[in-house]
């Protein structure tokens, strides 16, 4: 058996056993993996482009996440609900992702080799300068408009507020009711696209260029390629993925926690990539989709599982957490462990002897 696919026989083991224990039907949880599956999959996919560029898992998307979110702060300070509200929303995030990814881009070209341990340290640093900006700029430097949405001393936003004028605007078209299974035909469709518009892509020139830049710096060179400027905009693709994830996952969820919705976006991405058989050198679509169904089915059985087992549902939710980092970690042994044992790779990827 094939490395790569080791992580996926250990959560679909950890997945029926743990189904098998939480008495929970199948069909309660079929429904919550299809709600995540939406909720998730884009925000999964926003992470393949960097990997086949050779740039390993990007942390950074938590940036993408938050310039969907500071999209949605600005429109709900000027009070427009609704479709007009929402493309609005993803009229910010756009532009504000194009220019992140960009600054990201540049910041992993200085660091080449580094690039994952990097794009954690800027999600932390995008998420202080976040925080900060929602909860002591509005009010003080920023005028709000608003004031439902302030504090009552007036300055910073509310931990939580309401998105009910943008919450399943899409979620419920083409609802199609099949036994006790509710599938949003429309919504899956949206993912599938967003995924067939990733594998044009790949398809296409630049994606060949990725596929360069990701297998070797000697090759890109011999190709007379850039290999800085495709790898700012294979992070471009990517934070601008991540934006549109994250306006879906909001979108359907109805609410927002301010200074927090966007923190576990980056981990649980990967973990489900990572679930679904793919390494920090090589993802696919294929790797993307069958990890979240692994890692989120396991996700919802655990707590209940951990329940009926040892009597205490807390031992459940610890579970949930090390799966998402466990994951990440055994994935990265992996990695070290065949570049120790091929480090002709290694040389190839890097261009030094």
């Amino acid at each position: 058996m094939r490395k790569p696919n080791i992580m996926t026989v250990i959560f679909i083991v950890l997945s029926l056993i743990g189904l098998g224990f939480s008495g929970l039907s199948p069909f309660f949880v079929l429904n919550e993996v299809i709600i995540r599956f939406i909720r998730d999959g884009v925000l999964v996919l926003a992470l393949i482009i960097p990997v086949t560029a050779g740039m390993g898992l990007n942390f950074a998307i938590t940036v993408g996440a938050i310039a969907a979110q500071v999209g949605f702060l600005l429109v709900l300070d000027w009070q427009i609900g609704g479709l007009t509200g929402l493309l609005l929303v993803t009229a910010i995030g756009t532009v504000l992702s194009l220019a992140f990814g960009a600054l990201i881009g540049v910041c992993l070209n200085k660091v080449r080799g580094k690039e994952m341990i990097t794009t954690i340290i800027i999600g932390f640093l995008a998420t202080s300068i976040y925080q900060f900006i929602f909860m002591i700029g509005f009010g003080t430097f920023l005028k709000p408009h608003n004031l439902e949405i302030m504090l009552s001393r007036g300055i910073g936003i509310r931990n939580m507020v309401d998105l009910d004028s943008y919450r399943n605007i899409i979620d419920k078209l083409w609802l199609i009711h099949i036994g006790q299974v509710t599938i949003p035909l429309f919504m899956i469709l949206i993912v599938i696209i967003f995924s067939l518009i990733l594998r044009y892509i790949l398809n296409t020139r630049i994606g060949m260029q990725f596929k360069a830049v990701g297998e070797s710096k000697r090759r890109t060179e011999i190709l007379g390629l850039d290999s800085d400027r495709i790898r700012i905009k294979a992070m471009i693709f990517s934070t601008l993925l991540a934006c549109f994830g994250q306006i879906i996952f909001l979108q359907n969820i109805g609410m927002l926690n301010v200074y927090t919705a966007h923190l576990n976006s980056d981990i649980f991405s990967c973990a489900a990539l990572l679930a679904g058989g793919a390494t920090i050198k090589k993802a696919s679509i294929k790797n993307a989709f069958l990890g979240i169904f692994l890692f989120h089915t396991l996700f919802i059985v655990s707590p209940q599982a951990g329940q009926n087992i040892f009597a205490n549902v807390a031992l459940g939710e610890y579970f949930r957490s090390f799966v998402a980092y466990g994951t990440i970690a055994f994935a990265l042994v992996l990695n070290i462990r065949e570049t120790e044992l091929n480090p002709a790779a290694l040389t190839a990827k890097t261009g030094r002897k």
